[in-house]
């Protein structure tokens, strides 16, 4: 299972403007199988009063060891991940998918789900689409879910923020950006005048979004897992295709690490993009000494 391609951006426009009216109209413009499922679960949960959350799930697929070169690295940043976890208030679970155990903390909130496919190759998405079919077993009432990377960090208090607020989804707008080779931070954000090439977290790492899961609606699992079988800059479009709509957190909530030996990004050839952009958006170092506290040490 490969990544699945993005779509060109003009037939998202005119599969949003067709899904308005109605989706028996944009389901004749030839939608992907996530465009499909996105527009399934829109017209499932049309009329129907949005549930209110109960918990976050976070859904973690972890490399193989046999795609690495220091399993023990890979697991020490987890450690740091599913910290960054138990450092929430309000409920929350998380599961990681992985060949091998990692070592966990005795901890009923984690999990691990085994993953048996032999098949070569990058198995990030499939991964994902395991950890998707089981929600069925993890989620009994209605939650956010969102996948994480198994390197970035939490900030305190989002998960509060998610259940307080009870959205049909979040996205992480604004968030950190580290060069653990430099120690250098850059905020990732909107685009403004003053700084127009600077780019919004969700656009940088995959730890950007979290989407209201009804159980109850079969369509729901199987949006959540067409949706993570593309790049997380289709996301945002998506969710809205599906009706779930995502408001911004109120901070910088993810703490994205960069060159620290084992990225995802660095085995495929593309963190050379991202390090630039940490040395042309540095965060305000104020800001940063504020907000370094509300992260485990990464």
């Amino acid at each position: 299972m490969a990544q699945a391609p993005a779509t060109p951006k003009l037939k998202r426009l005119a599969l949003r403007a067709a899904a308005s009216l109605a989706p028996s109209l944009a389901e004749r413009l030839s939608p992907a199988p996530s465009e499909q499922a996105a527009l399934a679960l829109r017209a499932a949960a049309r009329g129907r009063p949005r549930p209110r959350a109960e918990k976050v799930i976070f859904l973690v697929p972890l490399v193989g060891p046999h795609h690495v070169g220091d399993w023990q690295a890979v697991t020490e940043r987890l450690q740091q991940t599913v910290e960054s976890f138990r450092r929430q208030d309000g409920a929350w679970q998380a599961v990681i998918c992985c060949q091998e155990r990692p070592p966990l903390p005795d901890d009923p909130r984690i999990s691990w789900l085994p993953f048996y496919d032999p098949t070569p190759g990058n198995d990030k998405w499939r991964k994902l689409a395991a950890l998707c079919d089981h929600l069925a077993a993890e989620s009994r009432g209605p939650a956010y879910v969102m996948s994480f990377d198994a390197d970035d960090l939490l900030r305190d208090g989002t998960v509060s923020e998610m259940l307080e607020r009870q959205e049909a989804g979040y996205l992480v707008e604004t968030g950190y950006v580290m060069d653990h080779a430099t120690g250098d931070v850059a905020l990732a954000g909107p685009r403004r005048l003053t700084k127009p090439l600077r780019k919004p977290f969700w656009k940088l790492c995959g730890s950007c979004t979290a989407l209201l899961h009804d159980p109850e609606l079969p369509e729901s699992a199987a949006f959540l897992r067409e949706m993570t079988a593309h790049e997380h800059r289709m996301f945002p479009y998506l969710a809205g295709l599906a009706g779930r709509g995502l408001s911004a957190l109120r901070r910088p909530s993810v703490l994205y690490v960069l060159n620290h030996g084992e990225n995802f990004g660095a085995r495929r050839g593309r963190v050379g993009f991202k390090t630039r952009f940490v040395q042309r958006f540095p965060v305000d170092p104020k800001d940063w000494e504020a907000a370094r506290k509300q992260f485990p040490e990464p």
